[in-house]
């Protein structure tokens, strides 16, 4: 991870101290998630976002991934659809806590 990356990581953990967000759809509607892990993943920080009530089609066990990025001061939150980056990024998560584990 590049140090640009590295510095961004570092002030999103911080900022999600209390590991929870809101965020806000394009149509206006609020939606409370608890922030399960905030992960670096090919060069890029990802946020795995579980809903505080569950969403529709959604089990109770599920997340969703969110790419997060910052633009002057705001912390952006962007859902990822790409199944390789899902993937990618949750089999990380794993791998960290199967070392946390250890």
């Amino acid at each position: 991870m590049d140090m640009e990356n590295q510095d961004f990581l570092e002030e999103v953990e911080d900022e999600l101290s209390d590991e929870m967000v809101t965020l806000v759809t394009d149509s206006g509607e609020e939606i409370d998630f608890f922030v399960a892990a905030v992960i670096p993943f090919d060069g890029k920080v990802y946020g795995i976002l579980q809903p505080v009530e569950l969403l529709e089609g959604m089990e109770e066990d599920e997340a969703l991934v969110f790419e997060m990025n910052g633009e002057d001061g705001e912390q952006g939150f962007d859902l990822v659809t790409d199944d390789a980056i899902i993937d990618g990024v949750f089999a990380k998560y794993d791998e960290l806590i199967a070392n946390a584990e250890k």
